[in-house]
């Protein structure tokens, strides 16, 4: 017996009746061979993990832009975030962990550079509209691999997708998922946010530190604890109306105090306009795209869209490096 079908027998005899297996998976858009070591979720995991759009995550920014420090959040740092409070519910509630995980990592592949500035900026110039999650599953359905994609199962490429509030995935572990990244970002950011100077504890309204706790890691146990003991034994995960509560009007009190703060969101106008100028550069010099996304073009994709994939892929640094390259002054060239 293969070691891959020895570890679906122990999904089968461990996990949850409400986990979703590896060997009842719906499949991939284009079949495979199986691979004899790894179930099918854990290889979307190892895809995820080393394709190219993965690595660039590092130098993408989260919330503050250009901080001046090593300890602030980039948006790899949140994904790394989000997988580990999933794993650990989902390890909590026998649900399968290399599902999560998948997710998890694949969650936030087609954030833009400069944070949500640059997801808000694409969305209103580009034709048809830009969301960073729908970017996510065009990462791995087209334009990873030269434009192979990375062939991932349905159920991650579901998770991928569903994953912002407003949307709800198929699946126990992406619910997870999407719990796990309000959870990161939320503490995290506060975190951020004290280090940036933007707020103290204190300013936290004092009804929400009582309910979830007054540091970022007491916030993380009771959040995380909370979930598990609510979707114990249950086709479902969820919170404690009380708790759900208190991280819903802290969201907002983020939102009111921190994303939308002057003094965090100062450059944000500058970042909208690199990316608008860089925009319309590219639509009107489209030869400067590289290779991969003119064959894009030929294909049958519209010029906006290829040019939206080019910059939506762009690390905070490669872009301000394009855009001085094509906008600022050079010095004379002396022989």
């Amino acid at each position: 017996m293969l070691i891959r079908e020895n570890m679906e027998l122990l999904e089968r005899a461990y996990l949850s009746p409400f986990a979703t297996l590896s060997e009842n998976s719906r499949g991939r858009e284009k079949e495979e061979e199986q691979c004899d070591i790894r179930p099918v979720f854990q290889r979307d995991r190892d895809r995820i993990l080393h394709c190219k759009a993965f690595r660039r995550l590092k130098h993408k920014t989260q919330v503050f832009l250009s901080p001046k420090g090593d300890h602030y959040r980039t948006r790899l740092t949140h994904t790394l975030e989000v997988s580990q409070n999933a794993r650990t519910i989902a390890k909590a509630l026998r649900l399968n962990e290399d599902l999560v995980e998948a997710i998890a990592l694949g969650h936030d592949l087609g954030h833009t550079p400069f944070g949500h500035a640059g997801e808000h900026i694409l969305n209103d110039i580009c034709k048809g509209g830009f969301k960073h999650n729908e970017q996510s599953v065009r990462i791995v359905e087209k334009l990873e691999k030269d434009g192979q994609g990375l062939n991932l199962t349905w159920e991650v490429r579901n998770g991928i997708l569903n994953h912002q509030t407003h949307l709800m995935p198929s699946t126990l572990e992406g619910k997870i998922v999407r719990f796990s990244d309000k959870i990161a970002y939320i503490n995290h950011d506060i975190d951020d946010a004290i280090r940036g100077k933007v707020l103290s504890e204190e300013d936290i309204p004092k009804e929400y530190r009582e309910i979830l706790g007054n540091t970022t890691r007491k916030r993380l146990d009771t959040l995380i604890h909370n979930i598990v003991t609510n979707s114990m034994e249950k086709d479902d995960i969820c919170m404690s109306e009380e708790v759900e509560h208190a991280m819903k009007e802290l969201r907002k009190f983020m939102f009111q105090n921190v994303y939308q703060n002057t003094m965090a969101k100062m450059e944000e106008e500058r970042a909208k306009d690199l990316l608008s100028r860089l925009f319309f550069y590219y639509i009107k010099n489209i030869e400067k795209l590289p290779e991969q996304y003119l064959q894009i073009m030929e294909q049958g994709e519209t010029r906006e869209r290829v040019v939206c994939d080019y910059i939506a892929g762009m690390t905070d640094q490669y872009a301000i490096a394009k855009f001085e390259e094509y906008f600022m002054p050079k010095a004379w060239q002396v022989n």
